[in-house]
């Protein structure tokens, strides 16, 4: 191996996260062959203009990402994430299993609410949610869908094991960087990535447009499909202009749209024209001013009520974001026995919920052990990790939590796995997790082969969010060597048995049987 590897063992003894590139001995694994001996080829000087080069793409292409208020080049490193097409088999099973699990959850949490009547979930999990909007109970969507894309994040354990680690509904972000970060390995590892055999990305835009117009209201024979963005100024505009324009449809902002008649329109030079599909890119709140924040320039007046009349789909779902909170996350594994009647392939992160008085108190005795996060939270933003807290930051974050207890979650300090990653003229372990991403469209779940790896820059920091200064990598899924169908469902059942001393162990069924 290259001395650009000659300190990478000593780094990675300093942790226990199981590394993906290099197994015990730091021989690679069979995945990464082509990757190693291609930088094993290459002189520093070499590997760093390689690097150089992909960063003047994303700069020359405005790849940019918005970091403490301002706009910088979104950061990604030569080395990819490399998945085997066995672990990627059953990956896609996992997140599209999910999605199944929560679509149906959002389809019953606003309508008949079977899941709270049955004892599955508490009412006052769903009503409590900062996101659970009445406003859009009590009618179907148009176009049956509310999950059209989700983001479900994953880590993988010091055992290999991945693991759900939260669960994005609402308006998942992050596809952009797939596609940019593999047209720049053209230019990083071109000799690995065409000796592998590493599954495409660029269909995603076809496939998101085909479910957008598959999902449009029943009557319309060519739907006309809109991205809506709040602008310029938000963080993800580069995404909003790149799916917009891959897709060959328009980017609008809610200036751009008027309501009447329970219709929506688009302004445009040649006069208004309907629109009835809409891939809003902007929160809940601030979508229709007559239903959320009255104070919104971002959305349209009249959107939901046009929505509710059947005359427009949104894509994503107005109230998905009940989904997404955190204390919702812990009953997921429940809500895949209730709705689809198996067991979760990949498995959850072990979670105290701090709502309940013995995982509250318990949590409380181990805080400097644990990583805390608000239910609401995004980004990185508002977590605490305990051993890195000072005293006082921690009294601090007790008394947040006794005081509203809802609001947070805890989890174990997992060492997410590591991948070689530039930094000071060498390679280094440095952490990352994984978004794949999955498009519904009311017949089917396809799952994008790969993903977003978020990468951790700095040495030891578990915190891989671009908002707080994480980086990220191309990730390649190799074909061939697909795990047996039959297979998946064996890890989460020995996972299960390293959960059972947590709070939450006892799941629905075994609540059932006990009645």
């Amino acid at each position: 191996m290259s001395d650009l590897f000659q300190d990478y063992a000593a780094a990675a003894g300093r942790s226990t996260a199981f590394d993906e590139m290099f197994g015990p001995g730091q021989v690679p694994r069979a995945e990464y062959a082509h990757v190693a001996a291609a930088l094993g080829a290459r002189t520093l000087a070499d590997v760093t203009a390689r690097a150089d080069s992909m960063a003047r793409t994303f700069l020359d292409r405005g790849v940019t990402f918005d970091f403490a208020g301002e706009e910088r080049p979104f950061p990604t490193d030569i080395v990819p994430r490399v998945i085997s097409g066995q672990d990627w088999s059953i990956l896609e099973r996992g997140v599209a299993q999910r999605v199944r699990a929560l679509e149906a959850f959002l389809q019953d949490v606003y309508d008949k609410m079977r899941v709270v009547a049955d004892g599955v979930i508490p009412r006052r999990l769903v009503t409590s949610s900062a996101h659970f909007h009445r406003e859009v109970s009590g009618f179907d969507p148009a176009g049956g869908v509310r999950v059209h894309v989700s983001g479900i994040d994953v880590v993988r354990d010091d055992t290999g094991t991945f693991r759900v680690l939260e669960d994005n509904v609402r308006v998942p972000s992050g596809v952009s960087y797939v596609l940019e970060n593999r047209r720049a390995m053209a230019k990083g590892l071109p000799e690995a990535f065409a000796q592998s055999d590493v599954r495409p990305v660029e269909e995603y835009p076809r496939r998101l447009l085909s479910a957008l117009r598959r999902t449009a209201p029943p009557s319309v024979e060519d739907p006309t499909v809109v991205v809506l963005t709040p602008g310029v100024f938000n963080s993800a505009y580069f995404e909003h202009t790149l799916l917009a324009g891959l897709m060959g449809v328009e980017l609008v902002e809610g200036r751009d749209l008027i309501c009447r008649g329970n219709r929506v329109y688009m302004r445009t030079t040649a006069g208004e024209q309907r629109v009835d599909v809409i891939y809003k890119r902007i929160d809940d709140d601030f979508l229709d001013p007559l239903q959320f924040r009255s104070d919104s320039v971002l959305g349209c007046p009249g959107i939901v009520n046009a929505a509710r009349a059947g005359n427009v789909t949104i894509a994503n779902a107005v109230g998905n974001g009940v989904a997404d909170d955190k204390l919702v996350y812990t009953y997921v594994p429940d809500l895949i026995r209730y709705y689809l009647g198996e067991e979760p392939i990949v498995p959850n992160v072990d979670t105290f919920r701090l709502e309940e008085p013995a995982a509250r108190e318990e949590a409380m005795d181990r805080l400097a052990e644990l990583v805390v996060k608000p239910v609401d939270g995004s980004g990185g933003k508002g977590l605490v990790i305990g051993p890195a807290a000072s005293k006082e930051e921690l009294e601090v974050l007790r008394a947040k939590v006794l005081a509203d207890p809802r609001g947070w979650i805890a989890q174990p300090v997992l060492q997410l796995s590591t991948v070689p990653t530039m930094s000071g003229g060498r390679f280094s372990p440095r952490h990352v997790d994984l978004r794949p991403f999955a498009i519904n469209d009311g017949d089917d779940i396809w799952v994008l082969p790969g993903g977003l790896t978020r990468v951790a820059l700095k040495e030891g920091s578990l915190i891989v969010n671009s908002s707080q200064g994480g980086g990220s990598k191309d990730t390649w899924v190799l074909g061939g060597d697909a795990a047996p169908a039959e297979a998946a469902p064996a890890a989460p059942v020995a996972v299960r048995e390293r959960t059972s001393v947590w709070p939450i162990e006892s799941s629905w069924q075994d609540n059932q049987s006990d009645q």
